[in-house]
């Protein structure tokens, strides 16, 4: 499985987003998905995961009633929304696939990743 993530840029505080990762490979309808995100100076963290058919999902606590992450099986995509962004938002965000959504998800339970997106919002 490849992803590639886009939708990335640069809003104001309080602006909206939604990213999206578009993957190859006709196994991906079967996989879960996942948003992490990489803040400089820090370490990669969770954001947001959903598991093959979009009936379930999880958020971290941070991101938990503005991001809201979604999936369209027919055109191998899952989105992030993401709304009333904060500076602290401000990131490089990264989708990633495994056959299998661990709880809680890791980054290592994660096998596949694409490239990131920065997101950038402003004060």
């Amino acid at each position: 499985v490849q992803l590639q993530a886009s939708g990335g840029g640069l809003v104001q505080a309080g602006g909206s987003l939604r990213l999206s990762c578009a993957a190859s490979g006709h196994t991906f309808s079967s996989y879960a998905a996942a948003w992490f995100r990489q803040a400089p100076g820090k370490e990669r963290e969770f954001v947001a995961a959903i598991n093959w058919s979009g009936s379930s999902t999880m958020y971290e606590d941070y991101v938990n009633g503005r991001f809201f992450i979604s999936r369209d099986n027919a055109k191998n995509t899952v989105y992030l929304q993401m709304n009333s962004l904060k500076p602290d938002d401000t990131a490089v965000y990264y989708c990633a696939a495994d056959p299998v959504l661990g709880d809680p998800v890791e980054e290592a339970g994660m096998e596949y990743w694409g490239k990131g997106t920065q997101v950038t919002v402003s004060s």
